[in-house]
């Protein structure tokens, strides 16, 4: 259910970011409020998003002598469209899909697997040392159940946190609101609908808690 007021904390959270198309409907948009998804500023937004997407997706520099060039070239493309990244030791193998990529946080030593996609109407924020298998879906946005909202255009969206030290399994679905602790792993197939405790191994749809593992410092 979307929330009446703009958040405190997740406008705290944005103004670290970089590359924000700040207006009223941003505001309204990360804070999980009932907002217009056609306004002006986010859709030039999605259109720079989907413009990069492109680049990123088909980008091979010829002259590359080793995947590790490839990977420093990639790594300068990340920079220019997502909010945060904590370091230079992140790599996502394309296909890669966002909304805006300006309200995701990657921390250090990020992995993702072939053909992430995240909907990062909300801030996304992902922890260090998190390994991503192919396939994986992690989304913000959202909308309400009554039609009428959804023929207006009106959406709105919920932030997701994963926590240090996560192993998202391939073919995996992250939904909006959701807080995976550290420590985690989600096994390949599941769908993550509610908060995952630190140190859990979760499976299923809906994913459940299987077991846990020793915490570590």
């Amino acid at each position: 259910m979307a929330v009446k007021d703009k958040s405190v904390r997740e406008l705290d959270k944005a103004k670290s970011l970089a590359h924000v198309p700040w207006c009223d409907e941003y505001e309204k948009m990360i804070s999980g409020m009932l907002y217009d998804a056609g306004a002006s500023e986010l859709a030039v937004a999605r259109f720079k998003a989907r413009k990069w997407t492109m680049h990123y997706n088909s980008f091979f520099p010829e002259d590359a002598r080793n995947a590790e060039e490839v990977s420093q070239a990639r790594r300068k493309l990340l920079g220019g469209i997502i909010g945060e990244i904590d370091g230079d030791d992140i790599c996502i193998e394309p296909p890669f899909s966002i909304d805006y990529g300006c309200s995701i946080k990657f921390g250090k030593r990020f992995y993702a697997n072939f053909n992430l996609c995240i909907l990062d109407c909300a801030i996304i924020t992902i922890g260090d040392r998190v390994m991503l298998g192919p396939n994986v879906s992690i989304f913000g946005a959202t909308h309400e159940t009554d039609v009428q909202s959804r023929r207006e255009g009106v959406e709105f969206a919920r932030p997701v946190t994963i926590g240090d030290d996560c192993w998202i399994g391939g073919h995996s679905v992250i939904l909006p609101g959701v807080t995976i602790g550290k420590g985690c792993t989600v096994a390949a197939g599941s769908i993550v609908t509610k908060d995952v405790p630190d140190w859990s191994v979760v499976m299923g749809q809906p994913a459940k808690v299987v077991r846990t593992v020793q915490a570590i410092d």
